[in-house]
């Protein structure tokens, strides 16, 4: 049950730094901060996907070290 709890935390704590992100991303979009049209670019999308997948692997290595640990 500990382990649930730790890996719950773990996922919870990746959805929350996304979702900062790409609420972030919005309101700068809103205020006309930055151009929507970046993200059309495909090596923008490219940095912006690398991005995202090492910010997963980063979380879930912080889930695994979480349920390891005693």
């Amino acid at each position: 049950m500990q382990k649930l709890v730790r890996l719950s935390i773990a996922i919870g704590g990746f959805l929350i730094v996304t979702s900062l992100i790409l609420t972030g991303t919005i309101f700068l979009i809103s205020m006309n901060i930055i151009d929507s049209e970046i993200f059309t670019n495909p090596a923008i999308s490219s940095v912006l996907t690398i991005m995202f997948l090492a910010i997963g692997v980063l979380d879930l290595i912080a889930g695994i070290v979480l349920l390891m640990k005693k």
